[in-house]
């Protein structure tokens, strides 16, 4: 077996491991499930060209890509679309009711705190894990986390009310 085989082998092993789990990652924070399919192939597609350098946690160098990727299509589709129809996408074609849910309830969040939330609540990530693939301090993470969360309860007080 060549070095190459050796290569594309362990990396497909790791695609076959978290498919699933960042396609549902991707969705969470994206909110489309065809954008969230592109954002995870691109993801993928750039940690398999350093694939060599990625060290021991290539989820993160992909969880990063997608959090980096949702950031620039937002900031590219704030410019061209209206605030009120960007938010005003079909969040209801999620893989399971509870991503539904949870992306409904996070679907106003700026776009960091809206990461910050899912990473923490839905994938069980340490501020730590959260600051390296925001690429921020671990202080900013947890600020993020604690307005996304205050922002929640306001929406589900509002909702109550």
């Amino acid at each position: 077996m060549t070095i190459v085989q050796a290569h594309a082998q362990t990396f497909e092993q790791f695609t076959m491991e978290n498919s699933v789990a960042l396609q549902a990652f991707a969705f969470l924070v994206i909110g489309n499930r065809e954008d969230a399919r592109d954002a995870v192939q691109d993801a993928l597609l750039g940690a398999y060209k350093r694939w060599d350098r990625l060290g021991d946690d290539p989820l993160a160098y992909v969880r990063r890509s997608i959090v980096n990727a949702n950031i620039s299509a937002w900031r590219k589709r704030r410019r061209e679309t209206p605030v009120a129809q960007v938010q005003s996408n079909s969040w209801d074609q999620g893989p399971q009711v509870e991503t539904t849910w949870v992306r409904r309830m996070c679907g106003n969040l700026p776009t960091k705190q809206r990461a910050a939330v899912i990473m923490r609540y839905y994938e069980d990530m340490s501020f730590a894990q959260i600051a390296e693939i925001l690429g921020c301090p671990e202080t900013t993470a947890r600020s993020l986390l604690h307005r996304g969360l205050a922002q929640l309860r306001a929406n589900i007080q509002q909702g109550e009310s």
